[in-house]
C-alpha cells in the first residue's frame, strides 16, 4: 500500500498563512457584527473558551496519557489537561488565551471593524518585532525598519483623528486602544511561541486549557457577584452555538494551530507581516456586510499599513533578488526570521 503523500514544509507553511489570513479576516467581520447583538465581551470571550475547549481539552488529556505511556518525559500540567509546562502553559494562555480575547472583543464595542482592519494586525508587526528584538535578539534591518515605521504612521493616521476626538464624548478612542493592546498580546504569544519551539497543536492546546480553568471560574464569580453583567442567559441558543463554534473551533482551534505552524516555518516577525491581505480584506468586508462607511483616513491608513506589512516581509539577498527560505524547525534559543 502506497504512503501517503507528504507535504513539504513549504507547503504547510503557505497553507497555514492561507488559513489564518481567512479565519482572521472573518473575525474581525464577524466580531463587529456580534457587538450589535445579545453577548457582552466577557460573554464572547466565554463562548469562545468553551468552543474550543470542546475539541483541545479531550485532545489534550490525550495526549498527556500518550506520552505518559511512552515514558518519554514531556512535561504536563494542570491535572493532566495540558501538554506543556505549567510555566509555559501560563505565559501562553494569558497571552495568546485570555487577554488577547477580552481585549479584543472589547474593542469592537467601541470602534468600528475597519479600525480594527488597520490597528490589530496593523500593529501586530510593529509589537512583535520590538518583542523579538528585545526577547530573541532578532535584528532589525534598515528595510525592515522602513517597513515598521509605514505601519506606525497608518496606525496614527487612523487613531489619531479618535484620539482627537476624545474630548468630544466620543469612544472609539478607547476601541483603538484596546485593538492595539490586543495585538501587543498576540504579539507576545507569537514570541514565547517561537522562543520555546512550542508545537502548533501543544501551544493551542495549552493556552484553551489555561483559559479554560482560569476564565470560567472567575467569570462566574464576577457575574453571580454582579461586578459583570452578562446576557449569556438570555441570549437565543443559536447565536450561543454560532459563537462557539465560529470564535471557538475556527479562531482558536484552527487559526491558533495554523498560526504556530506558521511561526514555526517563517518566524514570528514574518509570520505576522504575512497578514499583510488582513487589513484590506476585512475593511472592505466591512463595508459590503455591515454598511460601514471607507472615510479617507481609513483608506490612508490601509494603505500605510499594508505598504509597510508587504514592505517588511521582503528579504533580499545581496544582489538585491528575494532570497529564498530555507526550510528551518524552530528552535528553542532564537528566531531565524532577520
Amino acid at each position: 500500500m502506497p504512503a501517503p503523500p507528504r507535504f513539504s514544509p513549504r507547503t504547510i507553511g503557505i497553507g497555514a498563512a492561507v488559513v489564518t489570513v481567512l479565519v482572521w479576516t472573518a473575525f474581525i467581520v464577524i466580531a463587529r457584527a456580534s457587538a450589535a447583538r445579545s453577548l457582552t465581551p466577557f460573554d464572547l470571550a466565554l463562548a469562545r473558551i468553551c468552543g474550543a475547549s470542546l475539541v483541545l481539552v479531550p485532545w489534550g488529556a490525550w495526549m498527556v496519557m500518550k506520552d505518559l505511556r511512552r515514558k518519554d518525559g514531556t512535561a504536563s500540567s494542570l491535572f493532566g489537561l495540558s501538554p506543556l509546562s505549567l510555566r509555559l502553559t501560563a505565559g501562553a494562555g494569558i497571552f495568546g488565551g485570555v487577554a488577547y480575547a477580552l481585549l479584543a472583543y472589547s474593542g469592537f464595542f467601541f470602534a468600528p471593524a475597519g479600525h480594527a482592519s488597520v490597528l490589530m494586525p496593523g500593529s501586530l508587526p510593529l509589537w512583535t518585532t520590538l518583542l523579538a528584538a528585545l526577547v530573541l535578539r532578532d535584528r532589525i534591518t534598515p528595510g525592515r525598519a522602513f517597513g515598521l515605521a509605514l505601519i506606525v504612521a497608518g496606525d496614527l493616521v487612523v487613531g489619531g483623528r479618535s484620539l482627537l476626538h476624545a474630548f468630544d464624548g466620543g469612544e472609539v478612542w478607547k476601541g483603538d486602544l484596546l485593538f492595539m493592546a490586543a495585538a501587543f498580546c498576540w504579539a507576545c504569544y507569537s514570541v514565547v511561541a517561537r522562543r520555546h519551539g512550542l508545537d502548533a497543536v501543544r501551544a493551542t492546546i495549552a493556552i484553551t486549557v489555561f483559559a479554560l480553568l482560569a476564565y470560567v471560574p472567575v467569570y462566574g464569580l464576577l457575574v453571580a457577584g454582579g461586578a459583570v453583567v452578562s446576557h449569556i442567559g438570555a441570549a437565543p441558543w443559536g447565536e450561543v452555538a454560532f459563537q462557539m463554534l465560529f470564535q471557538g473551533v475556527g479562531s482558536v482551534v484552527v487559526s491558533g494551530i495554523t498560526f504556530t505552524k506558521m511561526i514555526q516555518y517563517f518566524g514570528p516577525v514574518r509570520s505576522t507581516m504575512i497578514t499583510a491581505l488582513v487589513p484590506g480584506l476585512s475593511a472592505f468586508g466591512a463595508v459590503i456586510w455591515l454598511d460601514e462607511p471607507l472615510y479617507w483616513n481609513l483608506i490612508a491608513g490601509l494603505l500605510l499599513v499594508t505598504a509597510g506589512i508587504l514592505f517588511g516581509v521582503q528579504k533580499t539577498s545581496a544582489g538585491g533578488r528575494a532570497a529564498p527560505r530555507p526550510a528551518v524547525p524552530a528552535t528553542a534559543t532564537g528566531c531565524r526570521d532577520a
